[in-house]
């Protein structure tokens, strides 16, 4: 059975056992990470170097780094569900895929570790104030793009839609200022309807 290693409040995480739910992939999972620990030893090391989660191991194979898992198992088990087979439509949601890593990231893991991770007492009002500017920047982008299609892939939901939606839920329920996002809000909306993202991300932010 196909094992994702890593803790279930990870975003990464929730990535993959989103997408796993979605295809109805059986799976087991293991705490890793975090307060659990264990990725610094050996054999986890041995698998992934990196040291991070999630490491997914099915049949075989050794897989890291979340969205290349998520293009693997979409391609393996979801081919014309979550992963369109069509080279030009796959890559107009796939970039988004990417952006998410280089972009909306950027801002969006410091700031919920300074509302989630960190202290009342401890946080930096400035640098949080900061961060939120320029998460809010990111997501009107998104929402100029949603507002031409209901899905990041296009007229369906694919795996592009997975990692932004990850972080979606993380913007929509920190309390910081939001400005008003209709497109962003209708696909949020969207996504909360499906059972696999409530399962697997709407679980609170911890």
């Amino acid at each position: 059975m196909l094992t994702v290693l890593g803790r279930n409040n990870s975003s990464n995480v929730q990535k993959v056992t989103w997408c796993l739910e979605e295809l109805g992939v059986p799976y087991q999972r293991e705490d890793v990470g975090g307060a659990f620990g264990r990725n610094r030893d050996a054999d986890y090391l041995a698998m992934n170097p990196n040291g991070l989660i999630p490491t997914v191991l099915d049949e075989g194979r050794v897989l890291w780094e979340s969205n290349t898992i998520l293009r693997y198992l979409a391609a393996r088990y979801g081919t014309g569900v979550l992963w369109e087979p069509d080279p030009g439509r796959r890559a107009e949601g796939e970039k988004w895929m990417d952006w998410q890593l280089t972009v909306l990231r950027q801002p969006m893991s410091p700031l919920f570790k300074q509302y989630v991770r960190v202290p009342a007492a401890e946080r930096d009002a400035e640098l949080t104030g900061r961060l939120a500017r320029e998460a809010a920047r990111a997501f009107t982008l998104l929402d100029a793009a949603l507002a031409k299609s209901p899905f990041l892939g296009g007229e369906r939901f694919t795996v592009a839609d997975i990692p932004c939606g990850v972080l979606a839920y993380r913007w929509m329920n920190l309390p910081v200022e939001r400005p008003p996002l209709p497109a962003l809000a209708d696909w949020y909306g969207r996504l909360e309807t499906r059972v696999p993202f409530r399962k697997t991300v709407m679980v609170g932010l911890s």
